[in-house]
């Protein structure tokens, strides 16, 4: 039999029975569209992540609590958060040359309101030169200022989902808000950033970081940006950081990163969440291929009088085998081409909530998944098939 002949032969024999092809190719369509969702939102938050570190330049160093640990180059934080308010004005008033600004940062959870309305948020508490470091621009209203930040003014600005939400259409500019029982002024509200990683980034507050110390009492802060005068000084500044904070930590109560480093370790914990998702989702696809295997097994049975009778005329084994093993490829790269149509739809509709991307070698490892679980999976009933002797098969009937 020439190619085409098998072909049509099984797309025959896969049109005779329609609803059991199109549940048997189900399992693998479920498989590959979850693949290809997993890795479309793995992909979206990657470039997000990398667009927002691009924005820092890369003449920034990161300065976190606790030692970054782990066998693929990154992991969470090892030790107590020892990294104080003190210790990050130390730095900043025995900063050397290479040093341009040292900025830190604070997150916590809080409850802002205005009037009847509530919603849980992020308060983000940062110097004025956060701002532009990080490209965060005003779509209403101003920024705060050195002078508000250094008088600890209650002023705040706003991300464009809490202005929603709160204000309810209404303009919040000059408007009160409550911060965990405070009064802020707003006076202003961000550009939209959209969702990251199911984190809406919208959601966030952000006052001067002296108010921020005022309202919360905190004297641990959750990360230092340093920019250095270039890129070529970051050796430079990075050995001169080491040695002040050293005077009072210990090397695992601080890990010291450059904007590549930092990048490619979240990079590199992203690619393993993905991984370990992804082959949770390929679990539907072994599925998939047990229920192909199945299916075609009870073709070979409910065929053993045509496999007798092609067989007396003269089919040899291996065309057989060919013909069975090209319905279960069919059936299989079928469900993975449809899965991947399914994958692309859905990664289109989270798009609206958060940043999604289907790189083209995620399509390729679908439909190629996908051909390897109906060859591994068609290949038994196929054998079965071929072995059939014609006397014993036209006498079954």
């Amino acid at each position: 039999m020439n190619p085409f002949e098998i072909i049509t032969s099984a797309l025959e024999a896969i049109k005779i029975n329609k609803l059991r092809s199109t549940l048997t190719a189900l399992g693998v369509i479920i498989g590959v569209a979850a693949i290809i969702l997993l890795i479309s939102i793995s992909a979206g938050l990657q470039n997000y992540i990398s667009a927002e570190f691009e924005k820092l330049g890369t003449n920034s160093l990161f300065i976190i609590p606790g030692k970054l640990e782990g066998s693929f180059g990154g992991g969470p934080p090892r030790s107590v958060n020892k990294l104080t308010f003190r210790i990050v004005d130390r730095l900043e008033r025995e900063k050397n040359p290479a040093i341009v600004d040292v900025s830190p940062f604070i997150e916590i959870a809080v409850t802002a309101r205005f009037r009847n309305e509530s919603k849980v948020t992020t308060m983000a508490g940062a110097k004025e030169t956060y701002f532009e470091e990080a490209q965060v621009k005003t779509n209403k209203g101003r920024l705060f200022t050195a002078s508000e930040n250094k008088t600890a003014r209650r002023v705040t600005v706003i991300g464009p989902t809490l202005a929603k939400d709160l204000y309810k259409g209404a303009n919040p500019i000059d408007k009160d808000i409550s911060i965990s029982g405070k009064n802020f002024r707003v006076i202003g509200i961000l550009e939209a950033r959209g969702n990251v990683g199911g984190v809406d980034a919208d959601n966030y507050l952000y006052v001067p970081l002296n108010s921020a110390r005022k309202l919360t009492g905190a004297d641990q802060v959750n990360s230092v940006v340093v920019r250095t005068a270039s890129t070529e000084v970051i050796p430079q500044a990075k050995e001169h950081i080491q040695k002040i904070l050293d005077r009072s930590l210990s090397e695992d109560d601080y890990t010291i990163l450059s904007q590549e480093q930092l990048l490619s370790t979240i990079l590199q914990i992203l690619g393993v969440l993905t991984a370990a998702l992804g082959g949770i989702a390929a679990i539907s696809l072994i599925v998939g291929g047990v229920g192909i295997s199945n299916i075609m097994l009870v073709s070979v049975t409910e065929r053993t009088r045509e496999i007798g009778l092609r067989k007396a005329v003269g089919a040899r084994p291996r065309d057989i085998l060919t013909q069975f093993l090209a319905e279960a490829v069919i059936l299989s790269v079928s469900g993975g081409a449809i899965g991947v149509l399914v994958g692309y739809l859905g990664s289109l509709a989270i798009s609206n909530f958060i940043q999604t991307a289907v790189p083209f070698w995620a399509v390729a490892l679908g439909l190629g998944f996908s051909s390897a679980v109906g060859i591994v999976f068609g290949v038994a009933p196929a054998i079965r098939a071929a072995r059939l002797q014609p006397i014993e098969a036209l006498r079954s009937e």
